[in-house]
């Protein structure tokens, strides 16, 4: 990936501590590109209007702008524009598959499994509507090397599971389960699926149809826009079985005393008023995705994942946790020193510009199973450079100098 790609970021024109920055927390959120601040910038600037409301330009600009970014995103991940529903976020379109969806698909004594790998986001809700509504929750364990242990998910499939719950890419080791064969071997249940794609959207191209999948969540800030802002996409007859779970304006058809009917999808979905300034910035990350092409980003972040692994495994004291190789996962490196606890070694990094993360990466139950309570984790976007990598490795032998006390 040639340094022009990173020279879009402005904030890699800050220094962290008297030092240029090195940002390895691509999980936690991407930076981003200019052209992502510029649309956003220009919105508000030029077009600020509630959509779907005002008649006036300003309204039916809005409006566009809104709708036309609807159909850049089903075209990306190839589904239908009514099948996508903006939200807050990956978190947001979870909670309103199991509060909108579950509730009228599920009866008490139903199954729900969900894998040991997902982010709190996809394993809490389930956890805590299991209770309330007499559902039986059921954990996919993992095995070796973070991989997801698919002869017990085979044996535990039956006709009372209803949904599989399951992330494309792990935020904390970037395991990748084999997603084609978990989805077929649910389908022939009866099973619905929920993927949680909030990692992979940003490295990958994500086909909704070949993963023939049920739903699909993902957010903008993880994929070089903004925070805010997120996609669920959903079947079209799922999302005309669902309820909505919030309520209010410009998501009904008709209000009276007695009774609200409701819009059809995705406006049912979609009450008060919508970000559309972060919508628009979204828009604006998937044209700069496809702009740079997944080809050559996953190509470029291969790479760095190949280099990081080789420099890492010639550091004695690294623990390393998930897949060995690159193969069959996402830019994520999670790993300990050993003797030395990972906040520790996350700030004194810090102190020399580079940023990565530390703790348990808001998937306990994963760490739990690994019995460590927390990693560092690296991760990778199309902006970094092997000089970030260097620096990691650098920052890691000056950790291990310190606590060895030389």
């Amino acid at each position: 990936m040639p340094i022009s790609v990173r020279r879009r970021f402005p904030i890699f024109t800050r220094r962290i501590h008297g030092n240029p920055l090195a940002y390895l927390d691509s999980a936690a959120t991407t930076q981003k590109p200019l052209a992502v601040l510029s649309a956003m910038d220009d919105f508000y600037r030029r077009h600020c209007a509630n959509p779907r409301r005002g008649l006036h330009q300003l309204g039916v600009e809005a409006t566009a702008m809104v709708e036309d970014v609807r159909q850049e995103v089903a075209a990306f991940i190839g589904g239908r524009p009514e099948e996508v529903i903006f939200t807050s976020g990956t978190t947001a379109g979870i909670n309103l598959v199991a509060y909108g969806w579950a509730p009228l698909a599920l009866r008490a004594g139903d199954t729900v499994l969900v894998s040991l790998l997902e982010h709190h986001s996809n394993f809490v809700p389930w956890q805590q509507l299991a209770t309330l509504h007499r559902w039986r929750v059921q954990f996919i364990p993992v095995g070796a090397g973070g991989k997801l242990d698919t002869r017990w998910l085979r044996t535990h499939l039956h006709r009372r599971v209803k949904l599989v719950c399951i992330t494309h890419t792990s935020n904390a080791l970037g395991t990748q389960p084999p997603l084609p064969a978990v989805v077929s071997a649910a389908h022939r249940v009866g099973a619905r699926v929920l993927v949680d794609a909030a990692q992979a959207v940003a490295h990958q191209s994500i086909d909704v149809q070949r993963l023939d999948c049920d739903f699909l969540a993902f957010s903008g800030h993880k994929m070089y826009g903004p925070m805010g802002v997120g996609v669920l996409w959903g079947r079209a007859e799922l999302l005309r079985q669902s309820r909505p779970f919030h309520y209010g304006g410009e998501m009904i058809r008709q209000v009276r005393q007695r009774g609200t009917t409701f819009a059809d999808s995705p406006a049912k979905f979609e009450a008060g008023t919508q970000n559309a300034g972060g919508i628009v910035g979204l828009g604006a990350a998937i044209r700069w995705i496809k702009q740079l092409g997944f080809r050559a980003i996953a190509r470029h972040e291969r790479q760095l994942m190949v280099y990081a692994l080789r420099r890492l495994s010639a550091l004695p004291g690294v623990v390393r946790y998930g897949p060995a190789g690159v193969v069959g996962r996402g830019p994520v490196i999670s790993f300990n020193l050993r003797g030395v606890h990972a906040h520790d070694v996350a700030q004194i990094l810090d102190a020399r510009g580079i940023a990565v993360r530390a703790g348990h990466h808001c998937a306990m139950p994963l760490m739990e199973q690994l019995k460590v309570p927390s990693t560092v984790r690296v991760s990778f976007g199309a902006y970094n450079i092997k000089e970030d990598v260097d620096r990691l490795i650098k920052g890691l032998k000056e950790v291990q100098r310190i606590f060895s006390g030389k």
